[in-house]
């Protein structure tokens, strides 16, 4: 779950006891006028509920702050106030001032890596009330990418589809095809020195319009797997070492085929090629198309 599902769960289910849409106001907590903020917590006439979602209260300034917690004390009747924040930032305070006015707290833990979103994986499957297997949801969270909230999208569409019956074959067959959108599969074949395979999977890629920066990070999670492959100095064990490399177990034995064909000095190379594309899709260069072709031909190359 992120700040953004948490409100709009608290929204659905304001929505849900109140038997109507609510209408929802989003902002941003350093940008909100005291006039603002009590035109939008005005009581209303007929006092319908309404929902206001001030984000990034973390990063308010002192005036904004106090309004908000002044505001929070006692908010109109029919309205909801939410404040999304981070916990840190310079309003850190704002979280126990706002703590003090009796606010309910929804606790939203940082997700940041592989096994984390795997586990967030777990429990949306769980939500769904479907059991799956490690492996499938190894899988998924390797296909789909980093995005909590195309993950649980993905689930649920998943569970949708499937009728509940969510297995390695309707993963493969419902999202073979998004590792080349995400560029998986173009950092995958890259990798494996396939120059070829991975320029037709680049510029098909390109076409279908995936942003640079993902193809980008993906080459460079590639690269950077085999790195940690290698970087144990030994035959890794697939299941006692996944934790310290930060991979499915699955994906370890796989980088451990690959990294085979690597040696420490062509890596280093590949390492910078893939820096230097992460940079370039960012802005230092002027032809982001042409900086990833060069990227995913080095890396190959360096593969062979």
């Amino acid at each position: 779950m992120d700040q953004a599902r948490a409100a709009a769960g608290t929204g659905a289910a304001i929505a849900g006891s109140a038997g109507d849409a609510v209408p929802v106001t989003r902002l941003r907590a350093g940008d909100v006028s005291e006039p603002e903020l009590m035109e939008l917590l005005s009581p209303s006439l007929f006092a319908e509920e309404r929902v206001v979602v001030l984000e990034s209260a973390d990063e308010a300034g002192k005036a904004p702050v106090e309004l908000i917690v002044e505001t929070a004390k006692a908010p109109p009747e029919g309205v909801t106030l939410i404040v999304e924040h981070s916990g840190g930032g310079r309003a850190k305070a704002m979280v126990g001032a706002l703590k003090k006015t009796g606010a309910s707290v929804v606790e939203v833990p940082t997700v940041s890596n592989p096994r984390e979103r795997a586990e967030f994986a777990k429990a949306e499957f769980r939500a769904q009330g479907v059991r799956v297997s490690g492996e499938v949801v190894d899988l998924l969270v390797d296909s789909v990418g980093k995005d909590l909230r195309e993950l649980a999208a993905a689930i649920a569409q998943l569970v949708s589809d499937t009728g509940g019956r969510v297995d390695l074959a309707a993963v493969n067959r419902y999202y073979a095809g998004r590792a080349e959108v995400t560029g998986f599969e173009i950092a995958d074949k890259a990798v494996a020195g396939e120059t070829a395979a991975a320029l037709e999977a680049l510029r098909w890629a390109q076409h279908r319009g995936t942003p640079h920066v993902l193809i980008a990070d993906a080459l460079a999670d590639a690269v950077h797997s085999v790195a940690r492959i290698r970087g144990l100095g030994r035959a890794p064990d697939q299941y006692r070492d996944a934790g310290e490399l930060g991979m499915a177990p699955w994906k370890v034995k796989k980088v451990t085929q690959t990294a085979r064909h690597w040696d420490s000095a062509r890596l280093a190379e590949a390492l910078k090629a893939v820096a230097a594309a992460n940079a370039n899709v960012k802005g230092q260069a002027a032809d982001p198309d042409y900086a990833l072709e060069q990227a995913v031909r080095a890396v190959a190359q360096l593969a062979r």
